[in-house]
């Protein structure tokens, strides 16, 4: 009887230690996965620019991955309804999938960046395919714990150039 007992306390605890693994953690904020290694990049950037200019607006490309925890967080953000009123009448919004920072390199240097130290990158560029956050474009890395109103206030801040 007690081997039952035993037995049947053992695989209660392993199931219920089982089931906290596989649950997801709360975060605070939230997540998507828009990049897509399939996409054609380049034809994305240039149609942007070419929407950019028709409609003058600036253009955001986000060059992240789907497995960085900040790269979702960031796009999380720009799909809540705030940032994508903002986003959609200011910006064209691009994500680049950089793989594990060797994938669509050649856009980077494009823009003169020369590598992608951290995702995600985030680069605004003029329509007319200027970048105007040289200084700031690799420091997006902790995107996910940054708070809603300081990233909101740094795309609106570029808007506002207009």
């Amino acid at each position: 009887m007690r081997f039952l007992f035993l037995l049947l306390l053992a695989m209660a605890t392993t199931t219920s230690s089982q089931s906290a693994r596989a649950e997801p953690a709360a975060t605070d904020h939230p997540e998507a996965r828009p990049f897509e290694e399939s996409d054609d990049a380049t034809a994305q950037v240039d149609a942007a620019l070419a929407r950019a200019q028709l409609n003058e607006k600036r253009v955001i490309l986000v060059m992240g991955a789907n497995w960085c925890h900040d790269s979702r967080g960031l796009a999380g953000w720009f799909a809540q309804p705030r940032f994508a009123a903002m986003l959609e009448a200011k910006y064209e919004l691009v994500y680049v999938d950089v793989g594990h920072k060797d994938r669509n390199i050649d856009i980077a240097r494009r823009f003169g960046l020369k590598a992608i130290k951290g995702t995600p990158t985030v680069l605004v560029l003029s329509a007319q395919g200027a970048l105007l956050n040289r200084k700031s474009a690799p420091q997006w890395r902790d995107a996910a714990s940054r708070e809603e109103g300081d990233i909101f206030a740094y795309f609106d801040q570029f808007a506002a150039e207009l």
